[in-house]
């Protein structure tokens, strides 16, 4: 709001106009002028002493013309400021500007203090958001004070299980959000963060969730460590509760309608997000991978790999004589020291140099699902393509099937069973090279495997259906084309022959069930369905058994037999 008392009306004697301008501080601005004029008059008389009186007061007038002309230079301030002050963008650097230069684009346009115009709002062009965007929904210049308060101000919430730190915590309304869980993965997550900070989708317009579930390492220290452009939520669990846990609280924290569920240690290409994101543009119902083009690299040299890893580092190794040379250097000295040793810096990212040490692992694609195509359609076990390290779905789509189960602890299933409940609402999966993110090589934990039995009989007790407990036979090692068909010849059996096959039928699903309970209890898989010799249930399962093939069953006969004769 104008204060008009801080105004007054002059008159321009070269256009014969009226114009306002700010007072002069002082109360006796005009006289001060007046006496400056005087003083002007007399020492043009004492110098020229003879001439007319009226040329000295033409001299005068000139002296006159001279500030009148600042004056009107002032004019298009004047105007300027009286809208500055409607539309609250005139600062205080403007107020005080000591030459009264006219407040023009020149000034409003600089390298720190650029405008936030409508092409900058709605990011037409992609243009990566750096701190320079980051501006409220006013447009109200970008000054170094707001750059230094979105860059360093850190929004602290102190909740019972947690505390979530809040960094870069723009107004800009966010589309896509990333869950990251992450424990005691200190090293591996800086370079995750960094390569998110590198996307080619709008920074303004998706924020990164980062949850530690209480990590002994150095990862509290990555919210002061990390610069990054985008919104960066970090939640730090005061307990150890779980990866179904912390990423539900990730969940419950998103702001974006599309979420990416991302490991700690994946790192990510720059059009990561953005090739994501296009599937979900046109269609509400689809879950996206890149997990199943899983691709490997080692980025560091951590001192739990195992034999396997180092031997297979070594070979990588060899591609590049800079690796090479650290390689040599971390073996001279890896008897005093327990910590990781970098490989890939920051630059490697950048220039793409790390792919050097980078690996394929289609275990999921040769096993099976590259015949169904990038949409597995005809695939009967679909929902194993929700894979929590690289996967992204709506947030709609979690409302109406439930959010992680948190009752599985630790390693694997949970993701799966989060997955078979999508399908069973009718979600399309579809695979996508293009998603693909570089899992960061690590010690595998013997833990592992007692977890993902855990969880594995978690998942069968929860769901005991075929199209579940046929997973089962990937503890055979058979592949998933093989799983697939013999589920399709199971509900073939079903629909043609109802009522007959009982005894098979239950067997065969009994059986199922106990691989993942006896795996579960650390007991022997034998005996699974044992029988006396002469029972008639025993019997007529033969019987049903042997007459399989023969209709044309053949893989579901293939898949009973290599499980009952245990």
């Amino acid at each position: 709001m104008i204060k008009i008392d801080s105004y007054e009306y002059y008159y321009n004697p070269e256009d014969g106009k009226y114009y306002i301008r700010k007072k002069n501080n002082s109360p006796h601005s005009l006289k001060k002028l007046k006496d400056k004029l005087n003083k002007s008059k007399d020492k043009k008389n004492k110098g020229n002493k003879g001439n007319r009186s009226d040329d000295s007061t033409n001299k005068v007038d000139k002296l006159r013309d001279k500030v009148n002309k600042g004056n009107k230079k002032n004019k298009s301030r004047d105007k300027v400021n009286t809208a500055n002050e409607t539309n609250k963008s005139y600062d205080k650097a403007d107020a005080v500007n000591e030459t009264n230069k006219p407040y023009d684009k020149a000034d409003a346009v600089n390298e720190t203090n650029k405008p936030y115009d409508k092409a900058d709002a709605v990011n037409e062009t992609n243009k990566p958001y750096d701190k320079a965007d980051a501006v409220n929904e006013t447009n109200k210049p970008y000054d170094k004070a707001d750059a230094v308060n979105e860059t360093n101000k850190v929004d602290i919430t102190d909740y019972p299980l947690y505390k979530m730190s809040i960094k870069n915590n723009h107004k800009h309304p966010i589309k896509v959000s990333i869950v990251m869980p992450t424990y005691n993965k200190y090293h591996q997550t800086s370079l995750s963060l960094y390569g998110l900070s590198k996307q080619t989708f709008p920074h303004a317009e998706y924020e990164v969730i980062l949850v530690d579930d209480a990590s002994s390492d150095n990862t509290s220290n990555i919210l002061k460590e990390v610069d990054v452009p985008f919104k960066f939520k970090y939640i730090q669990m005061k307990q150890n509760k779980g990866r179904s846990s912390v990423r539900n609280i990730g969940i419950n924290h998103a702001e974006g309608e599309l979420l990416i569920f991302l490991d700690g240690e994946m790192l990510a290409p720059p059009v990561f997000i953005e090739n994501h994101y296009k599937h979900h543009m046109h269609e509400s119902n689809l879950v996206v991978t890149g997990a199943m083009h899983y691709e490997g690299v080692y980025t560091f040299i951590m001192p739990d790999y195992n034999k396997d890893q180092m031997a297979h580092l070594k070979e990588l190794i060899g591609r590049d004589p800079e690796y090479r040379r650290l390689y040599e250097n971390y073996e001279q000295t890896k008897q005093h020291s327990n910590v990781p040793c970098p490989l890939v810096t920051k630059e490697d990212i950048d220039t793409n140099r790390f792919q050097r040490l980078s690996f394929p692992n289609r275990y999921f694609l040769n096993s099976g699902l590259k015949h169904f195509g990038e949409r597995l359609e005809g695939f009967t076990l679909p929902y194993i393509a929700f894979l929590s390290g690289n996967v992204s779905v709506r947030k709609a789509n979690l409302k109406k099937s439930g959010l992680f189960d948190e009752t599985f602890i630790g390693y694997g299933a949970e993701d799966w069973e989060l997955g078979y409940r999508l399908y069973k609402n009718g979600v399309q999966f579809v695979l996508d090279p293009s998603t693909v993110a570089y899992h960061q090589e690590h010690g595998i934990s013997k833990r592992k495997v007692k977890e993902q039995w855990g969880n594995h009989y978690r998942f069968v007790n929860k769901h005991p259906h075929i199209d579940v407990l046929i997973l089962s036979l990937e503890w055979k090692e058979l592949p998933f084309m093989h799983m697939h068909k013999t589920l399709v010849e199971y509900n073939q059996l079903e629909e043609r022959f109802p009522g007959e096959y009982n005894e098979f039928k239950h067997a065969f699903r009994v059986m199922l069930f106990r691989i993942i309970e006896y795996l579960n209890n650390g007991q022997p898989v034998t005996k699974l369905y044992d029988l006396p010799g002469g029972s008639e249930e025993r019997i007529k399962i033969i019987q049903q058994f042997e007459t399989l093939r023969p209709r044309g069953f053949d893989y579901l006969a293939s898949s009973f037999e290599q499980i009952y004769y245990l």
